[in-house]
């Protein structure tokens, strides 16, 4: 039974995933141009609403960083499943950009609830079931989501389905996947250990990682964020790929559903740290090979680079905060998405500014791929010179064993 157990709290995360970051967050990217074809909405509208999007999300890392309470968490998880079914139904019921801003506001709020509230919730969950405290199946969620979305809007395309309704359809499988995620999902035990667990003991990081760390997740937004803006756009300039940005938004996805599990198993053998530098070397490949080839072949195989890598940095990353803090995991996770948030409302500006001048994305992307190799070496001389990332390494291989 432990093990069935274990699987529905993993799978409670992994519908959430598809609810909050899939479908109240990610649905938006393709239907963007379905709404520009068949509404008012133009460029700048579109832009507004994506940026209040992730202003919403933004705000729900801030509320997530600032809870300790494990109930009050988990009544905003289940609140933000409520929010992203009900934001992403009344996104068909208007066209006033005022009540769009607002529906956006609050499908990015409850985006946080299920990558930042959700996870903090399953490793506690994990560490107090003696479970191996891993969220690479929960993070697999971002990835299948983005799926999701981008296999939904074209399979409604074909179907010849309005804006409206698509927004409606993806109400009702959001509203039908609410119904695992909220009951697999168990209370919180707010006891000390129960059953073979672990103790909920907190092991405080030195300011030299603290620091660090948050900046060389900074450089690894700022990666993400270029690549996750612009791929489609590089890639709709290839003769060929005309008119395929949903599949390869479908690409990314496909790249990141395994990447997170597989990273889980990089660094149980290699150690957090290292498999970190792993993935962040990778990310900086796929970011910078498109300044060197131009076709289709290279244009795809960035974008399984990109989808296999950034995810797994995220989720190293929050599996790393999770260990220092097991009693209270999200508050050192909502500071790293902060940081890992601030890029991305600097990066994509100054790259459009780049591209507008020059006329192509190149020199933004090799400030991007810059970025992510400075953080490359930030982790490199945390992990030779700071004994919390010596601990975290030598913890991550001991869990092989357990």
């Amino acid at each position: 039974m432990g093990q069935v157990q274990r699987f529905q709290v993993l799978l409670a995360g992994v519908f959430s995933q598809i609810i909050c970051i899939g479908i109240a967050r990610f649905s938006y990217t393709p239907l963007l141009p379905v709404m520009q074809q068949q509404t008012w909405i133009g460029d700048i509208e579109g832009g507004w609403l994506a940026a209040v999007n992730y202003a919403g999300y933004m705000a729900g890392a801030l509320l997530a960083a600032s809870l300790s309470d494990l109930r009050l968490k988990d009544l905003l998880y289940r609140v933000g499943l409520v929010l992203a079914v009900v934001t992403t139904i009344l996104m068909a019921m208007t066209e006033n950009f005022w009540l769009w801003v607002i529906l956006r506001f609050f499908s990015g709020l409850s985006s946080a609830g299920s990558m930042l509230i959700a996870s903090g919730l399953i490793l506690n969950w994990l560490i107090r079931h003696g479970h191996r405290s891993e969220l690479g199946i929960h993070f697999a969620g971002v990835g299948i989501g983005i799926m999701v979305a981008a296999l939904f809007v074209e399979l409604m395309l074909q179907l010849g389905q309005s804006w409206q309704h698509q927004w409606l359809w993806f109400g009702a499988l959001a509203a039908v996947l609410a119904v695992p995620a909220w009951s697999w999902l168990p209370k919180p035990d707010m006891s000390q250990a129960q059953g073979g667990g672990q103790n909920m003991q907190d092991m405080p990081p030195t300011k030299k990682f603290m620091w660090l760390m948050l900046t060389a997740y900074f450089c690894a937004g700022y990666g993400y964020v270029i690549s996750a803006t612009f791929i489609v756009t590089i890639v709709e300039r290839i003769p060929q790929l005309t008119g395929m940005g949903a599949l390869t938004f479908a690409v990314v996805g496909l790249a990141a559903a395994p990447a997170v599990m597989n990273w889980d198993l990089i660094a149980r053998k290699v150690g957090y740290l290292n498999a970190l530098i792993m993935a962040y070397s990778l990310q900086i490949a796929g970011i910078i090979l498109p300044t060197f080839f131009h076709s289709l072949e290279v244009a795809l195989f960035s974008a399984l680079l990109f989808g296999g890598t950034f995810i797994g940095c995220v989720s190293l990353v929050l599996t790393m905060a999770g260990r220092l803090y097991p009693s209270k995991p999200a508050k050192l996770m909502g500071k790293m998405t902060l940081s890992y948030g601030a890029a991305q409302m600097i990066a994509p500006a100054l790259t459009g500014i780049l591209a507008e001048q020059t006329g192509h994305y190149d020199i933004g992307l090799w400030l991007a791929g810059g970025f992510v190799a400075a953080g490359t070496v930030l982790i490199v001389w945390l992990k030779l010179t700071d004994e919390t990332a010596q601990m975290l390494d030598e913890s991550g291989r001991l869990q092989t064993a357990s």
